[in-house]
């Protein structure tokens, strides 16, 4: 018999027989005290949610027994209905339709115009440094910590200058602007983390620029595109203030609309309504969030955030 039949026998006999020794114990106090602070973390911030979403549901008289919390004894959808369809906001009673209508379309054109601009910049930052390149690399990260606030009036000179002042290029160019310091600092981040050997070997095959770009880095950056897409996306939608300054009558985002909503109802404030708006409002960045979150984290773990 050899020695490996020997050993054999033994191993497979206290397979069979199970786990020996001390159950370890899956459930500490610690483990219990992180169970239970998660649990009421979330219960704190669910709450506004909850109070919002019963109330869109209930009708003005028994939103005034002030019972917030509990649940509708008569469920109404028509605040809902009301909110997206003939809500005044301001001299119009449209709803929220055209403020969706609008938000969708500066957020898709915006995103779209602000990544490909953003990845363009991290790649030759990356491979094709010329003179320079630090130098306007800093200026771009410094952008990110300039205060929207400070450059509203020369912006709104230079565009009135330009004749884009309350149009849809002007909104996009003001979102592609402010968009380009975080997005150029991630792509070029990625970039710089892959191995300078792929480069290397695709200038030695002949390949150019633009033939590097398409063929090698976009499908290598689909993981930090998606983090990407998702914070551009996020902070586009939920933008208050250059919508406010820039978009122009014609083109007003939705929480433009929702603010007129809850700030110039006359006579009874219809808190069903408002609660409702809202929820439409933040729908579409909770989705995006919901339906590719699970990319964001890979992409976070995949060297977003390195540097």
């Amino acid at each position: 018999m050899t020695t490996e039949t020997m050993t054999a026998a033994p191993i497979s006999s206290r397979i069979e027989a199970g786990p020996r020794g001390a159950k370890p114990k899956t459930l500490t106090a610690s483990r219990v005290g992180i169970y239970l602070f998660l649990i009421l973390a979330a219960l704190f911030f669910l709450m506004p949610l909850w109070v919002m979403v019963v109330t869109s549901l209930k009708t003005m008289p028994e939103i005034q027994l002030r019972n917030i919390f509990q649940w509708p004894q008569q469920i109404t959808f028509e605040p809902w209905l009301k909110a997206w369809d003939t809500a005044c906001t301001g001299r119009d009673c449209n709803g929220l339709k055209p403020g969706f209508l609008n938000s969708v379309k500066i957020t898709v054109v915006g995103t779209t115009v602000s990544i490909i601009i953003a990845c363009l910049n991290g790649y030759a930052l990356s491979f094709w440094r010329y003179k320079g390149a630090n130098v306007l690399f800093g200026l771009l990260v410094f952008g990110a910590f300039v205060p929207y606030q400070v450059v509203i009036y020369p912006l709104i000179v230079g565009f009135r200058e330009l004749g884009i002042f309350g149009t849809f290029p002007g909104i996009i160019l003001i979102h592609t602007i402010f968009g380009m310091p975080i997005l150029t600092l991630l792509f070029r981040n990625f970039f710089a983390a892959l191995p300078p050997e792929l480069f290397k070997a695709a200038r030695v095959d002949g390949a150019g620029f633009w033939q590097i770009f398409f063929q090698i880095m976009v499908p290598m950056a689909v993981p930090i595109t998606i983090v990407a897409v998702i914070l551009q996306v996020t902070g586009i939608w939920n933008d208050f203030l250059f919508g406010t300054v820039f978009a122009g009558r014609e083109n007003m985002p939705m929480t433009v609309q929702l603010n007129n909503i809850v700030n110039t109802t006359t006579g009874v404030r219809e808190y069903n309504v408002h609660m409702a708006a809202t929820i439409l409002t933040a729908a579409v960045p909770l989705a995006v969030y919901f339906i590719s979150g699970k990319w964001f984290v890979r992409g976070i773990a995949a060297g977003a955030v390195k540097g």
